[in-house]
């Protein structure tokens, strides 16, 4: 039996953790008393505060700001719109403690997980400080006499950034820190669930942008609903969206953007698949799968849902994996205590039932977990004990995403085996081989491998680093945020050719006149 905490932070509790850390990073919400819309906890399943979203006319208000912000922003040198991230990040940094106390209150983060979060908004930052210096062209070898060929880099326009609920700052911070310092400002329309956090966030870069004297309108947040990212995704002063969420989210944002011939970034859905071999160390596998499946209740893009284990350590590492399971505990997040917090809501806890309802009706046995755990003073809340299910196939309910703590297992016999079960999902974000074999591992992350953006071995697939880009491919949406390269989508390519001789030879040696 999972270890519980036996008491919840009380709704009035945690409004009086939220207001202090909102205090701190600037947000005043007496303004918003009347509001009828607004924040709620998943802890309690509970209002919080009341808070106003946009309307109309401030989207497009916010809109044409941004843009007007562009003709001064693109101009500053990138060193300079690089001064601004950095006291950004210094302010993200003295209140680092204060923004993860909003997203534990309004995800159900764990305290740690929601400090990691923040981190990750520090690290972009820093990242982004060096880019700054760092946003290169290339010289090319020309084919005429006398000419130089080469490439620069200019800033795109304005960015809109559509997040969800699940990483509620970290991946705004992603394309926030590196589309400021490319000279691009940003239009933010957070998930509807984490207003709160939005309103931190954006107080502190404001702050940040006034104390270094960056123009004024190079961010706007904009609150609200579906209709606030549809006007993202329609405006043509947008020059690119950036979206995460659903797959079917992405199928509709994606050709709209298309249709006028704007950018998008897509971050989609996950399901992610860790492939455990005869080789593999067992203690190290079962600690990486119970993070990977369970951090976050089931709640990361990066999530692992499908457990592809060899059939001679199959009962071995299930019963190693149920073992753990029985010693989460599960409850508060604001208790240091608690492994796993709540489901984000009601609609999170029916999608689980239903899955595993499917799973039952294909053959599966679940082998732990899947029960919800009621506290008497939070009948809103959704608790519930990660799932393992074993399946004698790779069935329809495998092949979806579930956006809840539940771990199909099934067995494979050859390594093709495992990667083609891997591969054969229309996602292809993240994925995992646990081996000691280097030739397994080479065949995983070759090009016949594992078809996924990121490909680990012998870690989990959820816990990426900022130096890396972070995308996946297929129906995830092929986008790519953070580190490496990945800054390119932000700006705009110019090939350029100086001609600094007296003559005019052609390319291709076309002769004309």
């Amino acid at each position: 039996m999972a270890m519980t905490p036996t008491e919840l932070s009380t709704t009035a509790q945690i409004r009086e953790r939220v207001s202090k850390s909102l205090r701190s990073c600037g947000v005043d919400l007496a303004a918003d008393a009347e509001a009828t819309w607004g924040s709620w906890t998943p802890i309690t399943g509970e209002r919080l505060f009341p808070v106003t979203p946009a309307t109309d006319t401030e989207i497009t208000m916010a809109i044409a700001r941004a843009y007007d912000a562009f003709g001064v922003w693109r101009s500053t040198p990138a060193p300079q719109r690089g001064a601004l991230v950095r006291r950004w990040g210094d302010l993200l940094r003295e209140h680092k403690s204060d923004l993860a106390t909003v997203v534990t209150a309004e995800v159900g983060k764990i305290s740690s997980e929601a400090q990691g979060e923040v981190q990750e908004m520090i690290d972009i930052c820093d990242f982004a400080v060096g880019l700054s210096r760092q946003l290169y062209g290339r010289t090319m070898a020309t084919e005429r006499p006398g000419h130089r060929l080469m490439e620069t880099w200019h800033p795109l326009g304005v960015v809109g950034v559509i997040s969800a609920f699940n990483f509620p700052v970290a991946v705004w911070s992603w394309n926030t820190a590196i589309a400021l310092v490319c000279g691009d400002p940003v239009v933010w329309k957070p998930s509807e669930t984490t207003p709160l956090t939005s309103l931190a966030c954006a107080a502190l870069l404001a702050r940040a942008v006034a104390e270094v004297g960056a123009p004024a309108d190079v961010h706007q947040l904009l609150l609200g609903g579906r209709e606030v990212g549809e006007q993202l995704v329609d405006d043509p002063r947008i020059a690119l969206v950036s979206a995460t969420g659903s797959v079917a989210m992405g199928q509709r944002v994606g050709p709209r953007v298309a249709a006028r011939f704007g950018r998008c970034i897509l971050e989609l859905g996950g399901n992610n698949a860790a492939v455990v071999t005869p080789s593999a160390d067992l203690d190290l596998a079962t600690r990486a799968v119970v993070f990977a499946a369970a951090g976050t209740a089931g709640q990361r893009c990066t999530t692992l849902r499908r457990l592809i284990v060899h059939e001679s350590v199959a009962d071995d590492l299930l019963a190693g994996i149920t073992e753990a399971y029985a010693e989460l505990s599960i409850g508060d997040p604001f208790d240091a205590a608690t492994l796993v917090g709540p489901l984000i809501g009601a609609r999170a806890y029916e999608a689980m039932l239903s899955a595993l309802e499917r799973a039952r009706a294909d053959g599966g046995t679940v082998i732990t977990g899947g029960q919800r755990r009621l506290h008497r003073q939070a009948p809103d809340a959704y608790y519930v004990q990660p799932a393992v299910v074993r399946m004698p196939d790779q069935t329809a309910v495998m092949r979806e995403e579930t956006f809840a703590p539940i771990l199909h297992a099934l067995t494979y016999r050859t390594h093709a085996e495992a990667i083609a079960r891997n591969n054969e999902v229309t996602q292809g974000l993240s994925a995992s081989v646990f081996t000691r074999d280097q030739r397994e591992a080479e065949e995983f992350m070759a090009a016949e491998g594992a078809d996924c953006g990121i490909v680990n071995v012998n870690i989990g697939t959820s816990g990426a680093e900022i130096g890396g880009a972070f995308g996946g491919e297929k129906h995830t949406g092929g986008g790519r945020e953070s580190g490496s390269d990945a800054w390119r989508a932000y700006m705009r390519r110019a090939t350029n050719t100086v001609n600094y001789s007296p003559e005019l030879p052609l390319a291709q040696g076309v002769s004309f006149l």
